[in-house]
């Protein structure tokens, strides 16, 4: 059994670490909260403006429709991987990394796989193996629209020039703050609306339609790039504060367990003593 300083020390250093893992618990609970709320605002308003425009580009001619609806033979693929810049968030993290490379290895095997990362965890994680051509972790420094809207139109430039036929986004999606779902989302070329198009039934356009769509192709991708990293934003903070809860249910586990060990050591020293001392008087009684 070890000994009762060595104890003391573990239960000092396992309290702590749980006061640590209590004070990240309660930080990354309160950012939750506005960062849940940003993309809970924000959702109905990118998804009615992709059905809209997944609508108009599926009824425009082939001949009529926009650049970013080309779609070419797959040979040159972008990944666009988006993370945090810190860890300590259970496998937040490690999903999107994981999810990268299934892409790269087996959905694209042998085709070009390049990456954008946007986090300094993936840029980390897969700069080892593979090309990641830009890291965008300085986002998170100032999370705008604007700031989003930037990496989104060198994403659209790319695919415009031909550097490469398809630009998918790998993110967590926020369900609450202890699930967040892995999503793999086609960014280039525009997906169009599967069956039926009446959109033209329903709306007026003015001035044209295709002017309508030239219009709202690249607000469109903005916003889709940006919900994406609102998103994984939220769901870092969720899985973050979940971590911590365990850590520190883990650490309170932990010090209780030390501290009966350390009882008992204790309760041994002292019983020893005493049959020590009751033992030298009987030996003087004798």
């Amino acid at each position: 059994m070890a000994n009762l300083k060595e104890i003391r020390n573990r239960i000092a250093s396992v309290s702590s670490t749980m006061q640590i893992t209590s004070a990240m618990k309660m930080v990354s609970a309160a950012k939750l909260k506005k960062a849940q709320d940003a993309i809970t605002a924000m959702r109905p308003y990118s998804d009615k403006l992709s059905e809209l425009l997944q609508g108009l580009s599926a009824s425009l001619d082939a001949d009529s429709g926009s650049k970013f609806a080309d779609n070419r033979e797959v040979n040159k693929v972008l990944i666009v991987a988006i993370t945090s810049n810190r860890g300590l968030c259970g496998a937040f993290n490690s999903n999107i990394i994981k999810q990268c490379n299934l892409l790269a290895k087996e959905t694209y095997a042998g085709k070009e796989v390049d990456f954008v990362a946007i986090g300094k965890k993936a840029d980390d994680a897969l700069a080892r193996k593979n090309n990641v051509i830009a890291n965008h972790s300085g986002v998170y420094d100032d999370l705008s629209f604007d700031n989003v809207a930037t990496i989104a139109e060198e994403l659209m430039d790319l695919f415009s020039a031909g550097d490469y036929d398809k630009i998918e986004i790998v993110y967590n999606k926020f369900k609450n703050a202890a699930t967040q779902i892995v999503m793999t989302e086609q960014f280039l070329p525009i997906v169009p609306m599967e069956g039926e198009v009446n959109v033209a039934a329903d709306y007026i356009f003015e001035p044209s339609k295709e002017e309508i769509v030239e219009e709202l192709i690249p607000k469109s991708l903005k916003t889709q790039l940006y919900k994406g990293v609102r998103d994984s934003f939220a769901s870092e903070h969720g899985a973050r504060m979940t971590a911590m809860h365990k850590a520190t249910d883990n650490a309170t586990e932990l010090r209780d367990q030390l501290k009966l060990t350390y009882n008992k050591a204790r309760q041994a020293a002292i019983t020893g003593e005493i049959l020590e001392i009751v033992g030298g008087a009987e030996a003087l009684n004798n």
